[in-house]
């Protein structure tokens, strides 16, 4: 009888503590539905309108336009881009910050993550004056060459803009994560002589896996959907943001802005899921 008492008891607590977080979640439920589900819902309507120019569906229209497409490739391959390099720069200077005790270490990471207050406008300018046609490049490559190199404003500028965006973000991740990583497995792979490459493959990668796939989807995303730098180096770029600018502002299309809009947020959240179904995963 007192066993079934405290049993009893125990799912009381259990359904009054089931109630008290679902009144507790309600605020975000609330906030969820109003900011994103229903303008989504929206915009999901709205990109099975007719286009403008074609008389099509906006989801027909992205599909069946070889411009569109375009689009979406130059930004998925750019995003790629940046994506590997930002995770190869930054996992080597968080392994180095992580393991290196110096003069100057904590300045030195306060200056590499400092860009974290700079907007996607403002690191475009910054681009701008590196290799802008009055920029810095431009400046010494026309004292020694007398020819004036621009980058800044092609989707080679786009993409330092884009790495100098996602770095202090990745760095800040990834070095946590190397502080975490266990010394003892280096030094046990090393007394039964592992390569320092073999160490790095079987030991390092694997340890900051979880790290390196959440931070790369995150860039992933960021870069696909990144429009401040993009805007201030030019419009005549080619990938999606400008794209559903350009679609929405200068021709009112907004079916195809709204269907632009929905495929380049698929891309993006099919990239948080895998990353998140990888992270996962057992190892076998």
């Amino acid at each position: 009888m007192v066993l079934a008492d405290t049993f009893t008891l125990a799912q009381r607590r259990i359904r009054r503590s089931h109630g008290a977080w679902w009144w507790l979640m309600l605020p975000a439920l609330l906030f969820f539905c109003a900011f994103w589900l229903l303008p989504f819902a929206r915009l999901l309507q709205m990109g099975m309108q007719a286009d403008r120019s074609t008389q099509h569906s906006g989801y027909w229209t992205v599909i069946s336009q070889p411009q569109y497409l375009l689009s979406l490739l130059h930004t998925v391959l750019l995003s790629l881009a940046v994506t590997l390099v930002t995770l190869m720069i930054a996992a080597t200077v968080g392994c180095f910050l992580a393991r290196q005790r110096f003069a100057g270490r904590s300045t030195l990471l306060a200056l590499l993550t400092f860009p974290l207050a700079f907007p996607g406008v403002v690191v475009g300018f910054l681009v701008v004056m590196l290799a802008g046609r009055q920029g810095l490049l431009a400046q010494i490559s026309m004292t020694l060459l007398h020819t004036r190199w621009t980058l800044a404003y092609s989707l080679t500028g786009l993409f330092i803009g884009y790495l100098y965006f996602s770095l202090p973000r990745a760095i800040v991740t990834l070095v946590a994560a190397s502080e975490k990583l266990d010394a003892s497995l280096e030094e046990a792979a090393r007394s039964l002589g592992a390569s320092q490459w073999h160490i790095i493959c079987d030991v390092i990668v694997p340890g900051l896996r979880p790290a390196l796939l959440s931070t790369g989807a995150l860039c992933f995303a960021t870069s696909m959907g990144a429009f401040g730098t993009a805007f201030t180096l030019g419009t005549d770029l080619s990938v999606l943001p400008l794209t559903i600018y350009g679609e929405f502002t200068n021709y009112a299309n907004f079916a195809t802005a709204a269907a632009l809009s929905v495929v380049m947020g698929g891309v993006a959240w099919l990239a948080l899921m895998l990353a998140r179904a990888l992270t996962h995963r057992e190892p076998t």
